[in-house]
């Protein structure tokens, strides 16, 4: 009997602190919390994960702080949850920083739960999800929460392309803090509450003069249309926490996996003939390339990532026959589709993601070519256009492309070409190749001819058409091996799906090293 009593009391003192622990910084913080419009590091890990999967690890973790005012600051967890569950049946680790406690911010101890749960996501092989809502190091510790950073970061970069890694920004993010999430695959923010900066509007304004508010300088819409720094911006957390759960649907669990692969209700066989129209006859009238993309995908589901930043390419998630796939897609109502610097850099980012987690690239192409000006060439358009040529040759995944209409000068090249182990290369009869329009070659060829001729627009007109009929179709590309097959735009959806079936095994390898030099 005593025995149990001893059991009971046991019992009830774990209860008791299992509670304290939930309890974070108290009710008043959590209502302070509330008020902001915010919710709890434990109600944001209960609408991520799926119900009642959470386990929690180092619930009981302490800071070891005593100086400073930590000695009467002593919370059951520290300022960070973490833990494990599940995302649509599959394991999920998370860790959610608490701004309740200590606003937040990082201690060694936190720093311990968070690289604790990366190595175990890293060894276990699956994805990691941060919760991000702190005030930064916490100044108390000094230099040990400063280190603490450099944990984490490590971490990061040693987990980068073997499993994803993704960053939800529900709160502050300022100066070392910011670079974390920077390193991840993926940043999401929520409007209006969620921050990033190295500097705020004080330390810019006393250096600078410069007047800058949180949300302008830091805030989800410039991180999401100007920096790039955030993949998207969404409006609550709720929604926000929604839109991980469905990114994380398309993601193989590891480097090692394929991603899963879903019933889907879409016929593959489906053909389309609303396709061929879609495209203007003048070639440099705009049109909407996403009425191509959604009538091409399953369900006519496609998930943007970088939707406001760089919008003259499109990149994103879809399905194939149930099949995740990697979208990248110029944007011709949008600068026409040309590439420039960010275009670049976003494009090649998203190849390299797809790469590292075995997902299957498709390429919808229509490019005018690189963007001119000497904005673009003394910000490095040849370093940056250099890194999409990088991340398209090295890529070892199905490499689908279809030509939609123009692929001028070097954008041809770079656009998954066959020149760039492109495995399937496809073209619709609108499509284009060649050094440059015919408008701007035919000026350059027969510049005398056109100067001599009575009637020089006439002759002018002329020779575009010559020049489009005998060096501009993809009949000629096509006769070349450059271009496998010229199809009818309906039969797009089930080309490309019978070309991932044929490739699903494909198997190909890069030199032996220890990792290229991207031109970063």
């Amino acid at each position: 009997m005593v025995v149990r009593r001893n059991v009971d009391v046991k019992l009830e003192e774990l209860k008791e602190k299992k509670a304290q622990s939930r309890a974070g910084g108290g009710r008043q913080r959590i209502d302070a919390q509330h008020e902001r419009g915010k919710l709890t590091a434990r109600e944001r890990i209960d609408l991520l994960l799926d119900e009642g999967s959470f386990e929690e690890l180092d619930t009981f973790k302490l800071h070891r702080g005593t100086d400073f005012g930590l000695a009467e600051q002593h919370h059951l967890g520290d300022a960070v949850v973490t833990g494990y569950g599940h995302v649509n049946g599959r394991l999920t680790f998370v860790f959610s920083q608490d701004f309740t406690v200590m606003g937040g911010s990082l201690s060694e101890a936190v720093s311990q739960k968070i690289c604790k749960v990366m190595d175990l996501a890293t060894n276990s092989g699956a994805p990691i999800v941060g919760l991000i809502d702190s005030g930064g190091a916490r100044i108390q510790e000094g230099v040990q929460s400063l280190a603490a950073y450099a944990d984490i970061f490590l971490r990061n970069v040693r987990s980068s392309g073997v499993i994803p890694q993704i960053s939800v920004i529900l709160g502050p993010a300022a100066g070392g803090a910011t670079y974390s999430p920077a390193l991840t695959d993926f940043v999401f923010m929520v409007e209006g509450i969620g921050q990033m900066y190295i500097t705020g509007p004080d330390v810019i304004k006393s250096v600078t003069g410069e007047e800058v508010t949180h949300e302008e300088l830091g805030g989800a819409g410039s991180h999401s249309t100007q920096s790039g720094v955030a993949h998207f911006a969404i409006e609550s957390e709720e929604r926000c926490l929604s839109e991980v759960r469905r990114l994380l649907g398309f993601l193989a669990q590891n480097n090692m996996e394929d991603p899963p692969r879903l019933q889907s209700g879409d016929d593959p066989g489906r053909t389309d003939a609303t396709l061929a129209h879609l495209v203007p006859d003048h070639p440099n009238q705009p049109y909407e390339m996403l009425d191509i993309i959604t009538r091409v995908v399953d369900d006519a589901e496609f998930m943007q990532v970088h939707e406001a930043y760089a919008r003259n390419v499109m990149v994103g998630f879809a399905r194939m026959d149930g099949r995740s796939v990697g979208i990248v897609a110029q944007q011709p109502s949008f600068l026409a589709g040309v590439l420039d610097i960010n275009a670049s850099v976003k494009a090649a980012r998203f190849v390299r993601f797809c790469d590292a987690f075995n997902i299957p690239i498709v390429t919808f192409i229509d490019v005018p070519g690189f963007l001119p000006g000497t904005n673009q060439e003394y910000g490095g358009i040849i370093r940056h256009g250099a890194k999409l040529i990088f991340a398209y040759a090295e890529a070892t995944v199905p490499k689908i492309s279809v030509l939609i209409r123009k692929a001028y000068g070097g954008a041809y090249i770079v656009m998954s070409s066959k020149g760039l182990r492109g495995d399937i290369n496809y073209a619709w009869p609108t499509g284009e190749i060649a050094v440059m329009g015919a408008e701007g070659a035919v000026n350059i060829i027969h510049r005398q001819e056109i100067r001599k001729s009575d009637e020089p627009d006439e002759a002018r007109q002329r020779l575009i058409g010559e020049y489009e009929d005998q060096l501009m179709n993809p009949y000629i590309a096509a006769g070349l091996g450059l271009i496998d097959d010229v199809i009818d735009p309906s039969e797009t959806r089930p080309k490309i799906i019978k070309a991932l079936e044929m490739l699903q095994n494909k198997r190909e390898s890069l030199p032996p090293k220890k990792h290229g030099s991207i031109p970063l």
